[in-house]
């Protein structure tokens, strides 16, 4: 049974938006933690298999993070052989990420385990109900890009 939505205020939106993403970020962490993985490490690893080459700035950006987080995140990749650095042709100082062809195959199974979390998490939502949450939430992401913009 739905609850009556009268009279909410903002705080309470905020509040209830806050608990759902605990519970989406809690949802995506289990399932990717079955392939081994955390969703930062496995964002990041997906980011630079779809938009390869890419500098660490871009990345950083493509996925909401800041710069000294992807590069953290970015050396331990490295490390575990899932991401190289390569020198842009372009500019000798300018350093590019690739996946490796690990880091490809297990971006692959990473994307597969999000969508499948996904799929269960918004499973109650009609067709309907989905498109509006999106239209919600990019309303709200502009609302924050232009106000960023000012």
């Amino acid at each position: 049974m739905p609850h009556a939505n009268k009279g909410l205020t903002a705080a309470q939106v905020a509040d209830e938006f806050s608990r759902t993403a605990k519970v989406l970020v809690r949802h995506f962490n289990e399932r990717l933690g079955e392939h081994g993985v955390s969703t930062p490490r496995s964002r990041l690893v997906v980011e630079v298999a779809r938009s390869q080459p890419v500098r660490l700035t871009e990345l950083a950006l493509a996925v909401g993070i800041a710069q000294g987080t992807a590069s953290t995140l970015v050396e331990a990749l490295v490390r575990d052989g899932l991401l190289e650095r390569q020198t842009s042709a372009d500019d000798r100082r300018s350093v590019l990420l690739r996946v490796t062809e690990q880091g490809a195959a297990l971006a692959q199974d990473w994307t597969a385990g999000y969508e499948l979390a996904a799929e269960e998490l918004f499973r109650p939502l009609t067709p309907e109900q989905l498109s509006t949450l999106v239209d919600i939430l990019r309303t709200l992401s502009a609302g924050e890009a232009s106000a960023a913009g000012d």
